[in-house]
């Protein structure tokens, strides 16, 4: 049993139409731009600035912790 799916001459035309519409893919895919690359939306010296404040401030706990204890040991 053998099964004919048409002439030469239609499938010649089934490629052309193929290959039309190949090509015209592929102009599509190729005429669209990639999107942008995001705003980062933090930066290094933003995340060392917050760490450089809790520094501080726990420098700063630590001064007023300690120095009554050093005040008290003078007698004036």
């Amino acid at each position: 049993m053998a099964v004919c799916f048409g002439s030469s001459s239609s499938s010649g035309g089934v490629i052309g139409v193929v290959l039309i519409f190949a090509l015209l893919f592929a102009i599509v895919v190729e005429a669209q731009s990639p999107a942008p690359a995001p705003a980062p939306t933090s930066d290094g010296t933003s995340i060392d600035q917050g760490i450089a404040y809790v520094l501080m401030v726990l420098a700063l706990v630590l001064t007023y912790l300690i120095h009554p204890l050093d005040a008290s040991s003078y007698g004036f």
